[in-house]
C-alpha cells in the first residue's frame, strides 16, 4: 500500500477543515493535492475538474432540486401547522404530550419534505414558545426538536437515500424510500419513549384528552398534505414515474397546495425559488465535490486497501460492522451527510457486499448512522438550527439530548443487525 497519497489526502483535509475553509472546498482541494502526488499539476487540475463535472451528470440527481423547492413550499405553505394540530389529537393527552407531539409532526412534516432542517426550524419556531409556556424548558424542547427532525431523512422522500443510490452505482430509489419506512418509525417511536419519560421525570404538564371529533377534523385539514406520500412514494413504487419525475409532480403539487390553503401568494415565489436554488447550489457543490474525491480514493486503490485491512482484522460480520459504525459515527461528527454519504459508500460497500449484507440495508444503516451526526457539533447543521430557533446554547442541550442520542443507537444497532427491518417491505413490493 502507498501510503503517501492516504497521508496527504487526510492531513490536507483535516488541516482544512481546521482554519475554516468550507467543507466542499476542502474536499475539492485535498483531491486536488493528493492527485498531484501521482501525476503533474495541469492533469491533475484538469482531472479533478472533470470529475465534478462528471459527478454532477445524472439524471437521478436532478430529484434533488425538485425535492428541494417542494420542500421550501410546504415550508412557507402552512403544512407544518395542520401537521401539528393533527399530531396534537393522538398524543396530546400522554405524559410529555407536546414532545410526543414534535416527534410525529416532525416524522410527517419530515417525511413530506424530506428536509431535517426545515422541519427543525418549522418545529421549533411553532412548538417550542407553546412548549415553553407549558413549562418544559428550553433546552428539552430543543433537544427533542433536533433529534426528532433527522426521521425525515430515513422516511421518504429523502434527498440523501439518492445521494445513496448514486454513489452505490444504482441501488434501487424505489427500494431505498420503502425500506426507510420502518426504522424511520422504530426511531421515531425510541425518541418519543425517553421524551416521555423524561416529561414524566420532570414532571411536565399533561393535556387534555381529545374527542373522536375533534380526530377526525384535524385529519382532514391535514388530509392534502399527507396524500402527498401516497402521490409520490406510491408512483414510484408503481411504476408510474421515476423518482425524478416524481420530484417534480411534488413540486406542483405542493405549489397547488400552498394556493389552496391561502398561505401562498404569486409574490412569494421569487423568494421561495432564490432559497431553493440557493440550498440546491451548495447542495450540488458538495456532490460534485464529494464525487471527485471518491474518484481520487479509487485512482490511489484507498477502499481496496481499507476493505482488505479491516477483513483481515476479523471474518466476524458482528465484528465489522460494528468497526464501520463506529467509523462512521465519528465521521458524521466531522463531515455533513451528502459528502459523507458519496466518500464513504465506494469504501464501506464491497466489505458489506462481501459479508452478505445487502445495500439497500446498508444505505438505510449508513443515513441512519450519519443522522447521529446532524445533531452534533461541530458540523451539526441540524443542531444549530434547532438551538438558534429555541434561543439556547449548545452546553445547555448537551444534558437533555444524551438519552435521545442513546434512543438513536439502539435503533441504528437494530437496524445493522435484523436485516428484515429495512428489508421486508422492499421485498413484499417485489424490489
Amino acid at each position: 500500500m502507498e501510503y503517501l497519497p492516504v497521508i496527504i489526502l487526510i492531513v490536507s483535509f483535516l488541516g482544512l477543515l481546521l482554519i475554516g475553509v468550507p467543507v466542499a472546498w476542502s474536499i475539492a482541494i485535498s483531491s486536488l493535492l493528493t492527485m498531484m502526488v501521482s501525476i503533474p499539476t495541469i492533469p491533475a487540475l484538469t482531472t479533478v475538474s472533470q470529475r465534478i463535472g462528471t459527478g454532477l451528470d445524472s439524471f437521478a440527481l436532478l430529484a434533488i432540486p425538485f425535492f428541494v423547492l417542494s420542500g421550501q413550499l410546504m415550508n412557507k405553505g402552512g403544512i407544518a401547522h395542520r401537521l401539528i394540530d393533527f399530531a396534537k389529537t393522538l398524543v396530546g393527552s400522554l405524559p410529555g404530550g407536546l414532545a410526543l407531539i414534535n416527534v410525529i409532526a416532525a416524522m410527517l412534516m419530515g417525511a413530506i419534505a424530506g428536509s431535517a432542517m426545515a422541519s427543525a426550524s418549522a418545529m421549533g419556531s411553532i412548538l417550542g414558545p407553546e412548549m415553553e409556556k407549558e413549562g418544559y424548558s428550553k433546552e428539552f424542547g430543543a433537544a427533542v426538536n433536533i433529534t426528532s427532525s433527522t426521521t425525515g431523512l430515513i422516511i421518504p422522500p429523502s434527498n440523501v437515500l439518492i445521494v445513496y443510490s448514486l454513489a452505490s452505482g444504482g441501488v434501487s430509489i424505489a427500494a431505498l424510500f420503502l425500506a426507510g419506512y420502518i426504522p424511520g418509525i422504530i426511531t421515531g417511536l425510541l425518541l418519543m419513549i425517553v421524551a416521555s419519560f423524561w416529561a414524566k421525570k420532570k414532571g411536565y404538564k399533561v393535556g387534555k384528552r381529545s374527542t373522536l371529533k375533534e380526530v377526525a377534523r384535524t385529519f382532514v385539514r391535514a388530509f392534502p398534505s399527507l396524500m402527498l406520500l401516497v402521490v409520490v412514494i406510491g408512483g414510484i413504487v408503481a411504476g408510474i414515474f421515476t423518482a425524478t419525475e416524481a420530484s417534480a409532480i411534488a413540486v406542483l403539487y405542493t405549489l397547488l397546495l400552498g394556493f389552496y390553503y391561502k398561505e401562498i401568494k404569486t409574490k412569494d415565489i421569487p423568494e421561495i425559488l432564490l432559497e431553493s436554488c440557493g440550498t440546491t447550489a451548495i447542495v450540488m457543490l458538495l456532490i460534485g465535490a464529494s464525487m471527485s474525491m471518491s474518484w481520487v480514493m479509487s485512482y490511489e486503490n484507498i477502499p481496496q486497501n481499507i476493505s482488505n485491512l479491516l477483513l483481515g482484522v476479523s471474518d466476524n460480520p458482528i465484528i465489522i460492522l460494528l468497526i464501520i459504525n463506529l467509523i462512521l459515527l465519528f465521521v458524521g461528527i466531522f463531515m455533513d451527510m451528502t459528502p459523507a454519504v458519496l466518500i464513504f459508500t465506494p469504501i464501506f460497500l464491497p466489505i458489506i457486499t462481501k459479508l452478505g449484507m445487502d445495500p439497500v440495508q446498508f444505505g438505510i444503516m449508513m443515513v441512519l448512522n450519519l443522522c447521529v451526526g446532524l445533531c452534533t457539533p461541530p458540523v451539526g447543521s441540524v443542531l444549530f438550527v434547532g438551538v438558534g430557533v429555541a434561543g439556547t446554547t449548545i452546553e445547555k442541550v448537551v444534558k437533555p439530548l444524551l438519552p435521545l442520542f442513546l434512543a438513536m443507537i439502539v435503533s441504528l444497532l437494530l437496524v445493522a443487525y435484523i436485516p428484515q427491518l429495512s428489508l421486508w417491505l422492499p421485498s413484499l413490493f417485489g424490489l
